[in-house]
């Protein structure tokens, strides 16, 4: 890529380290980053996972490697702390599927139901939300919830299908999805896995019913890797975003990591757009200029928050650990 011409010549990573050590700073990078910043952050994970770590350090500055609603999330449990995300176009199309507005609009329709809803959705929706689930915590949360209480989930209707199915509950759901994890393709997939017969695979319940039937184990980004560590055999089929594939090639160097292919047989289509706007040089004008900074109305930080530490108080154990577990589902 060519480097922006007041960068030539610097040697980012040097000044990145510089940066950090100077600012009192803490850089997290998501899974889905690509492997140069993975290999320099202080800690590589998913995205509540990471906000919790940030928020045990004595930093001052968080800089963000991932999507806004993390860098969010992130300022929320960390509110004097400065947070700064590399690029602030660096959205989610789950966020974008879930406008406050309509999710307002939708919640006021249906006053006797409460609103679990997903982690990947704005702080106005956070903060219009009872109670915020992850991936590895969303089941945990529902076993706790009376059978008889009518909930509402979004925004992503694949993990409230997978979490319906699995446990029986039936959900109002909204109607968003990722349009990462919508893009793999079934009939792809199986002929890749008519060439990989003993491969399994694991799949993030991002990911639509018709690839998640097929999938040997379901979870979140970390609940992957730590199957992909564990599994017995050699070959696994990841699908999710492929990024993730770098984390598991380093902690597994003698296994084979096969990212999941989208309807044109590759995967290049599976990375995800927003996760790559952030990139090396973006990274050190942020420490450097500690810009763009991630501000949050106090009142809308705290209602936010709310959600957040309900899940918190519920589901703690799971952060991190990505326990939705092995169990196959089958779609109707």
């Amino acid at each position: 890529m060519e480097q922006h011409p007041h960068l030539k010549g610097l040697d980012l990573r040097a000044e990145i380290d510089r940066l950090r050590q100077e600012r009192n700073a803490v850089i997290l990078a998501h899974y889905y980053q690509k492997p140069e910043i993975q290999d320099l952050a202080d800690f590589v994970g998913d995205s509540l996972d990471l906000s919790k770590k940030a928020q045990a350090t004595d930093a001052e500055v968080i800089a963000f490697c991932g999507v806004k609603f993390m860098a969010e999330t992130a300022k929320i449990l960390s509110p004097d702390k400065i947070v700064v995300l590399p690029d602030l176009n660096a959205g989610c199309s789950l966020e974008d599927s879930c406008p406050p507005d309509q999710f307002a609009a939708f919640r006021a329709q249906h006053p006797d139901a409460i609103a679990l809803t997903y982690i990947n959705c704005s702080t106005e929706v956070k903060a219009l939300s009872d109670i915020i689930v992850t991936s590895s915590s969303a089941e945990k949360i529902l076993s706790q919830i009376p059978k008889d209480q009518k909930i509402i989930f979004g925004p992503d209707k694949n993990l409230g299908g997978y979490l319906a199915r699995k446990t029986g509950r039936e959900m109002l759901l909204w109607p968003g999805v990722c349009i990462v994890h919508e893009a793999f393709s079934e009939t792809e997939l199986l002929k890749l896995q008519a060439q990989h017969p003993d491969a399994p695979i694991a799949a993030h319940p991002e990911c639509p019913p018709y690839i998640l039937d097929h999938a040997d184990y379901v979870g979140s980004t970390s609940g992957i890797l730590k199957f992909a560590g564990e599994m017995a055999g050699d070959t696994l089929i990841v699908a999710t975003e492929p990024h993730i594939i770098h984390q598991m090639e380093k902690a597994a160097p003698d296994k084979h990591f096969i990212g999941a292919p989208g309807a044109d047989g590759n995967c290049n289509c599976n990375i995800c757009p927003y996760m790559a706007l952030n990139t090396m040089e973006k990274l050190y004008i942020a420490l450097r200029d500690l810009e763009p900074r991630i501000e949050i109305e106090e009142s809308l930080r705290l209602k936010a928050k709310k959600s957040l530490d309900a899940m918190l108080a519920m589901a703690s154990g799971t952060v991190g650990m990505g326990d939705l577990g092995p169990v196959r589902v089958t779609g109707d």
